[in-house]
């Protein structure tokens, strides 16, 4: 358990949740989750590339994964990027070959649909656009057919546009089916969350680039969840905070006690874990935002109070959590999937 000083912190209150962070939390944590390595099993003769996303089956038994084609993109492969493993890491089913230019955000919704953003920025967009890929959102049955796009193939828009995207980089399903894509990856992004209906009719959007700490501003906003209360919580990287919203964004409260938030996942009970890959990586002023003892991994709170319950020290810029708590990272310079086994 973290020491008394650490429970009495309220969310909001940053510089002294970071001194509980580097300490109770840090310790508690090493004997509470064991490393797995080589957990999955890929088909013979392929490696894992950029692994961008992973998230559990409704049916609680299996795991879905997103990979980047053995690579860092998937323009020219054959290779399937969406694979599914039982629990043992069986590799079960896998399909997406030929769909995806960078696919980058991952969800699974409550009917067991596959749900991938394609968001290439920069040069990838440009190489993506010429073989009319990018830009979009799918959704794809758990047989692999696509039901449904959001945006233009290879074409990106503007913050005011309703049908196109630029660089989208994360997406969730609401339990009653509205569609939030978190749009898009980069400082240079649209940097806003669009809302759309169950059947993919534009609702609203709300957003800003900006470097903070004006609520809605947003700097590359690079991942989005859902608590069992319908709040929205996007990871607003660049800024270094993690913003919540109503479902039709009415600003709530922001968290900065779980770093440059690279990935977000809420499970059914409201555990929250959140992946820090950015801590060695942004700019010099970024170290005066952070304590000495400051160090990237996984961080397990409570998305109904943001307190931070664990630690897991890991390089997994996405992650998700199967029934039995135990969690899953996934690396993209890495390139690997590895699994933290809870110990019990």
């Amino acid at each position: 358990m973290l020491d008394a000083r650490c429970e009495s912190i309220t969310p909001t209150v940053l510089m002294l949740l970071l001194a509980c962070a580097a300490g109770a939390i840090s310790a508690q944590s090493g004997g509470e989750y064991r490393t797995v390595d080589d957990w999955a099993s890929l088909p013979e003769g392929r490696d894992w590339g950029a692994v961008t996303g992973v998230f559990p089956d409704p049916d609680g038994r299996h795991l879905w994964v997103l990979d980047r084609c053995g690579a860092n993109s998937c323009l020219g492969s054959d290779l399937d990027p969406v694979l599914k493993f039982d629990l043992d890491g069986r590799l079960v089913t896998s399909f997406g070959a030929g769909l995806f230019a960078w696919p980058h955000g991952f969800f699974v919704d409550d009917s067991g649909n596959v749900w991938v953003t394609d968001g290439p920025t920069g040069a990838r967009a440009d190489a993506g656009a010429a073989e009319g890929k990018g830009q979009q959102v799918f959704k794809l049955s758990p047989e692999g057919s696509v039901l449904m796009t959001l945006g233009i193939a290879g074409v990106w828009g503007g913050p005011e546009d309703r049908d196109r995207f630029h660089g989208p980089s994360d997406v969730l399903v609401a339990p009653t089916g509205e569609i939030y894509v978190l749009d898009g990856h980069g400082e240079g992004g649209n940097n806003r969350v669009v809302k759309f209906a169950s059947n993919g009719r534009f609702e609203l959007s709300w957003g800003t680039g900006g470097p903070g700490p004006a609520a809605g501003e947003f700097s590359d906003a690079h991942a989005i969840a859902m608590d069992s209360r319908g709040r929205v919580f996007v990871g607003d990287r660049r800024n270094i905070r993690i913003q919540i919203f109503d479902g039709d964004g009415q600003f709530l409260d922001q968290w900065t006690h779980f770093g440059p938030p690279s990935n977000i996942y809420i499970d059914a009970n409201d555990v929250m874990y959140v992946t820090d890959t950015q801590t060695s990586a942004l700019p010099a002023w970024y170290g005066e935002r952070r304590g000495e003892g400051w160090i990237r991994g996984i961080r397990v709170g409570d998305a109904g109070t943001g307190q931070v319950t664990a630690f897991i020290r890991s390089d997994a810029e996405f992650a998700a959590a199967d029934r039995a708590g135990n969690v899953y990272g996934a690396q993209v310079p890495g390139q690997t999937l590895v699994k933290y086994e809870k110990i019990r």
